[in-house]
């Protein structure tokens, strides 16, 4: 048997066949662009997503590894909280609106403010953010009228995906619950939001646990992209909570840690819980479990830029030069701090306004020193969820780290000396593609259910130890580094403002 994981993400779809012993027999990749109309506005075609989609099935299958009949199921990965808008002929009505747009200020106030955060979170578990669905859904309401009187569906990005492939217009809890329109506790549509905002719950896609199976692959889908009609195809999960199912951060006391292009600290828990300030996110998992995650939005987006956009100059691999010279660098950077806010932030701080800074800077400082204290600006900023989490006593042993970023071992070590915990890699590198991949296999009957497709196929290749000295060195630094946000919030907003 064998199982396609999809994981559509911002800049490319990914998608794998793992065979029946977790085994990943192909994988391809085929990218797409994003559209920033106007500053803080991030936006994609939806059907750049299927026409990746489809050229990567296509392509994947064409090698002839495995045939299409011996695709047995499918599932998904997801970019979050992204806006689809389909019309009665289930035609897209205006590009998607993306997870890391930021024109819902306004809309989030409201909610938060007017509307009332409390009530938010009694409903859903979570209060309104930028980043987040129903903000977009009242910012359409109130600028692009005309447009929101012809929805027919609403969507989430991953979900357009499957309604491609099957015809059906389903979601799963995972991603739904970012939504803030999902009874996250009880698991369905929140009847008090949808009311309250006027919004019909038939223009939602019915919400599945994520290895419930949705339908068959379509007639019109199997022309278009080579599938068999006999091949299952389930819900799938948002990006965070596949990638925590790729990582088998499915039991309590693992703390799985996404070193993207966002950062990711995500805890499973066996029961419900909310953070009173709602600096975390209280979703549910795909295991059928909940959990509780913080986001920074700019983590191995903050090495990229430095590389990219300020020492785009360097002969040869940048990356790998700049990171040897930051292994040179001390412990702390020489008292050099970098707060990692490149595109506003989100945990703890939920502010569109926040400006990425170097903080500390001296004439005698380096450039390695600058690319540490990147490195270490990411981590502390990852650490600031880790801290919220303890203080709701959630059980934390050790890190599963994944993501583009958890290739460096010297960042691995910053991350176990911040966090002052074990880092492990874990066998497989695929990431949500892969977790998409398990949620097809337990869809089939493959596994009784998710935790035990992890525990059979996931396993420890590395691990990092945390070396006291250097613990001991950032945790002095962290309290200097977690009092600076308070100190320059006005500040950030007067330079927003200019």
């Amino acid at each position: 048997m064998n199982f396609l994981g999809i994981d559509l993400g911002t800049s490319s779809v990914k998608i794998i066949i793992m065979n029946e012993d977790g085994k990943v027999v192909e994988s391809v990749s085929k990218s797409y662009d994003v559209s920033y109309p106007e500053a803080g506005w991030a936006e994609q075609n939806p059907e750049d997503w299927w026409n990746g989609t489809k050229e990567g099935i296509k392509e994947i299958l064409g090698r002839g590894t495995v045939k299409p009949e011996e695709i047995n199921g499918i599932s998904f990965s997801g970019q979050m909280h992204g806006l689809v808008l389909l019309d009665e002929k289930n035609d897209v009505l205006m590009p998607a609106i993306l997870w890391c747009d930021q024109r819902t200020q306004k809309q989030c106030d409201y909610l938060n403010n007017e509307f009332g955060q409390d009530k938010l979170s009694k409903y859903t578990g979570n209060k309104a953010l930028t980043g987040f669905t129903i903000p977009k859904v009242l910012w359409v309401k109130e600028n692009r009228p005309e447009i929101y009187s012809k929805i027919a569906h609403m969507m989430l990005p991953k979900d357009y995906i499957s309604f491609k492939l099957t015809g059906s217009f389903a979601s799963d809890m995972s991603d739904a619950a970012g939504t803030v329109m999902l009874d996250v506790e009880n698991r369905k549509w929140s009847k008090e939001m949808l009311d309250l905002l006027e919004i019909d719950e038939a223009v939602l896609p019915k919400v599945y646990e994520s290895w419930q199976v949705i339908g068959n692959v379509s007639e019109e889908a199997s022309r278009e992209t080579g599938l068999s009609i006999k091949t299952l195809v389930t819900a799938g999960a948002g990006d965070q909570a596949a990638g925590a199912v790729g990582t088998g951060t499915v039991d309590a006391g693992i703390l799985s840690v996404a070193l993207g292009t966002s950062g990711v600290v995500f805890a499973c828990d066996e029961k419900f819980a909310v953070d009173k300030e709602n600096r975390l996110h209280s979703f549910c998992h795909a295991n059928g479990k909940w959990h509780q995650m913080g986001v920074m939005l700019s983590a191995a987006a903050s090495l990229q830029w430095w590389v990219e956009n300020v020492n785009s100059d360097i002969e040869g691999d940048a990356f790998e030069k700049l990171l040897s010279e930051a292994e040179a660098a001390p412990v702390g950077s020489n008292r050099l701090l970098f707060l990692p806010y490149l595109m506003g932030e989100r945990t703890p701080h939920s502010d569109p306004n926040a400006k990425g800074s170097f903080i500390g800077l001296s004439i005698t400082h380096k450039r390695g020193e600058m690319t540490r204290a990147v490195l270490e600006g990411v981590c502390f900023g990852l650490r600031d969820s880790l801290e919220i989490l303890k203080s709701l006593n959630v059980e934390v042993k050790e890190v599963r780290v994944s993501g583009g970023g958890s290739k460096s071992r010297l960042w691995r070590q910053i991350l176990a000396d911040i966090f002052n915990l074990k880092v492990s890699m874990i066998n497989s590198k695929e990431g949500p593609a892969y977790g998409a991949a398990i949620l097809a296999a337990v869809g089939c009957g493959v596994y009784n259910s998710v935790d035990e497709a992890c525990h059979k196929l996931i396993n420890i290749t590395d691990t990092v130890e945390p070396i006291k000295e250097n613990v001991e060195k950032y945790n002095r630094v962290y309290n200097v580094y977690s009092s600076l946000y308070g100190c320059l919030k006005d500040k950030f907003d007067e330079i927003s403002s200019l």
